[in-house]
């Protein structure tokens, strides 16, 4: 039911967000990006809009959204902001305002326990690969009795990241669906029901993607029913989009097929087919895979393979044994549900195998690729641009038109196993080096609580884009039976210099109106923005070395506290490796934490416990990490984080961008370097009261022609490059 209402009355100091809130604070920014999404709610329209840290953008977009009715998702760019959300500030906003709603959090299948596959790990214990793994099973036998939700996060008592997780939840490949004996005790189908009925549903941007193409076997289908959606951490979404409006097949999955079919073969159709005959085949041709390619990670699209490429050969190999393993399959099928899955699963990965590498559609440019990790290989087949896509996803329509099939839903289980994979590549999607040739030419752990209320001034607005013509004015608006709905993106950073073109250009938003204001922080007396004097280029091999010996005097000055932030896991391995033997052999006492050696939660918790230690990270430290106050009062990055140009799906967009006559580099590498950079730059200023040096080790920032553009992106921070004005500050802090 709608609620009448005043913004600014309920966003005053004698409102009810005040009186719930601790420390809050009255922001005008607060209060005109609330009305702003107001609006947009009410007239059923797109918008677009950046937030500065601080401005409170969560209370922003929940108090209208609780108070305008209507069926709302929210979508956030992690698991962890989801849960802060569901579990921390909806509940907040919710009591604040009194308003009689239900929510419901919704995670993918694999974050929920599965009675079917719990019951096969229980029967065939002998497949069990530790003791570890015994104990743990037994723990999650405890506690699925006792947990209404099923969800393995509330299963304290055995880590997130333990090999039983696989054996006792299921995927999309491996569920049986309406088949299944259990289910009607489904705690996947349970926690979508409560969704269905729920007003407000707290997803994710991998789920969200999944149900927005295709919808779950026997469930409706989310979006249909929403009139409000609202996207925090928008920025992901481009990135997000590209991987779910494509397809891939890998190593990993096939092996996954091999270890279910061995296993259910034996038990449910031992005489059916001589299970390690048929398999050992398929086993050998897919672990070929990797032996294609050289022991260093890589990528490269199928145009760069060559005709006498080993790939192309272990392909047909390996097309040839799994059509035996599917013959097989189907020939048993009748015999049981998990057999009947099954032949689906290898017939599924049978089609996208013979999809890789077939002709591109020229309706579309899409690309091939090849991705080569530690232990296997995976198979892209992507768009290269996701804007008409989502475009036409938006008006709830297939590619062709008509209603999205229901069978093919990529799952976001294998979404997240890719982008785990792909984070094994020893360069991460940031180039040391980008821009050098040619100037001209050229993601407790989450923002929180300056999201709820601190003081505020000064709003900017951009001018909102002209309608283009031919594109839907707003979506669903000219689709008969799809109601009318408002989307809201937001983030802190998604314009570059209060252009949002580069955003609203890749995800197809030519209707959006776009709105900016800047974080109500005092940068120029919280914050120092340090560019040292006399850096070597970024791809000098002794970069990272002269970063660190540039950074120890500040590091000492600053008694530890400080995040080292790097662009590639090799850079983090080397300055990890050179601060600790420094701090070893001069004896000071600062720890040094190092990406990978732990959890990201634990890491975290060590670094705010020590008080003076010293953590480096690379991309997964760069967003959505909150330390305020005095645990962090410095950041130092190490270079600007350009995409490196050799990256198959990025040089095929620049490759089509300047075909259009654009300028690739200054209209796509700059303001993803700048984006990036923004975030990095954000982890340093959490409060209204924080105080810190921000210190970017890059001279590109003042030596090239778009280090101006970049510079004037970043927060109004006071600016030197002189070393002693920055040790004087941080002495004082």
């Amino acid at each position: 039911m709608k609620i009448d209402m005043d913004l600014p009355t309920l966003f005053s100091e004698s409102g009810p967000l005040a009186r719930a809130f601790d420390g809050y604070r009255v922001r005008t920014e607060q209060i005109e990006m609330a009305q702003a999404i107001q609006e947009a709610i009410r007239q059923a329209s797109t918008v677009v809009l950046e937030a500065g840290t601080g401005v409170g953008k969560t209370a922003a977009y929940l108090v209208p959204a609780l108070l305008e009715g209507g069926k709302v998702i929210v979508s956030t760019g992690t698991k962890a902001l989801q849960d802060q959300l569901y579990h921390r500030d909806l509940p907040a906003v919710r009591d604040a305002l009194a308003v009689p709603i239900k929510t419901a959090l919704l995670k993918g299948r694999s974050n929920y326990l599965c009675w079917h596959h719990l019951d096969r790990a229980n029967q065939d214990a002998t497949l069990l690969g530790s003791k570890q793994e015994v104990r743990d099973l037994s723990l999650i036998n405890r506690f699925i009795h006792l947990s209404p939700t099923g969800d393995k996060a509330e299963c304290t008592q055995v880590p997130e990241h333990a090999a039983i997780w696989a054996r006792v939840t299921s995927t999309r490949e491996n569920c049986l669906g309406s088949e299944c004996k259990h289910y009607t005790d489904c705690f996947v189908i349970k926690a979508r029901r409560e969704a269905q009925d729920a007003d407000v549903v707290v997803v994710n941007h991998h789920l969200f993607f999944a149900d927005l193409m295709l919808r779950e076997e026997g469930v409706p289908e989310l979006l249909p029913n929403a009139q409000t959606i609202v996207f925090d951490e928008a920025h992901q979404l481009p990135d997000t989009a590209t991987l779910f409006f494509g397809d891939s097949v890998s190593s990993a999955q096939l092996l996954d097929l091999l270890r279910d079919t061995l296993a259910t073969g034996q038990s449910q159709a031992r005489d059916g087919a001589n299970w390690n005959d048929v398999l050992s085949p398929l086993e050998r041709c897919t672990r070929d895979l990797r032996l294609c390619f050289g022991p260093q990670m890589q990528r490269m699209a199928f145009a760069q393979l060559g005709d006498d490429h080993p790939l192309h050969a272990a392909l047909l190999n390996l097309r040839e044994t799994l059509m035996h393993v599917r013959e097989v399959l189907d020939s048993q099928a009748e015999r049981s549900p998990d057999l009947a899955q099954l032949h689906r699963r290898s017939d599924a990965l049978m089609q996208r195998l013979c999809a890789w590498g077939a002709p591109e559609r020229t309706s579309e440019p899409e690309l091939c690729w090849v991705d080569v990790g530690t232990h296997g290989v995976q198979l892209h087949r992507t768009p290269i641009s996701v804007a008409d896509v989502f475009r036409r996803q938006r008006l709830g329509l297939g590619q062709e038109g008509v209603e999205i099939a229901p069978d093919e839903e990529p799952d976001e289980d294998d979404i997240e196993g890719a982008l785990a994979r792909n984070a094994e590549l020893e360069e991460l999607p940031w180039d040391d080096d980008a821009g050098d040739d040619d100037e001209d030419d050229l993601q407790a752990l989450m923002a929180g609580a300056d999201d709820v209320g601190m003081s505020g001034k000064g709003a900017t607005t951009s001018t909102p884009p002209t309608p283009v013509a031919g594109k839907p004015d707003q979506a669903g608006s000219s689709t008969p039976g799809v109601p009318r709905r408002a989307w809201i993106f937001t983030s802190a950073t998604l314009a570059v210099r209060k252009d949002f073109g580069h955003f609203t250009h890749a995800l197809g938003l030519d209707d959006a109106a776009c709105h900016s204001w800047s974080s109500p922080y005092d940068y120029a007396n919280q914050a120092m923005l340090y560019v040292p004097q006399a850096m070597p280029q970024p791809s000098d091999p002794g970069h990272t070395d002269a970063v660190i010996d540039a950074a120890l005097p500040l590091i000492r000055a600053n008694r530890g506290r400080a995040f080292v932030l790097c662009t590639s896991l090799r850079a983090v391995a080397k300055a990890a490796e050179r601060l600790k033997k420094v701090f070893s052999e001069s004896g000071d006492p600062f720890p040094v934490l190092q990406q990978g050696d732990a959890p990201r939660p634990t890491l975290l918790e060590d670094f705010r416990r020590a008080g003076n230690a010293v953590l480096v990270g690379s991309h997964s430290f760069w967003e959505g990490i909150d330390v305020k106050g005095d645990a962090l009062t410095l950041v130092v990055i190490d270079k600007l984080p350009f995409a490196p140009p050799d990256d198959p799906v990025l040089a095929k967009r620049l490759e089509l961008l300047s075909q259009q006559g654009g300028n690739p580099f200054m209209e796509h590498q700059v303001p993803q370097a700048i984006i990036a950079l923004k975030q990095g730059a954000g982890r340093l200023i959490r409060g209204e009261t924080d105080r810190g040096v921000l210190m970017i080790c890059d001279t590109r920032l003042i030596d090239k022609p778009y280090g101006r553009r970049i510079w004037q992106s970043l927060p109004p921070m006071k600016r030197t490059r002189v070393e002693n004005e920055v040790v004087a500050f941080l002495e004082t802090l």
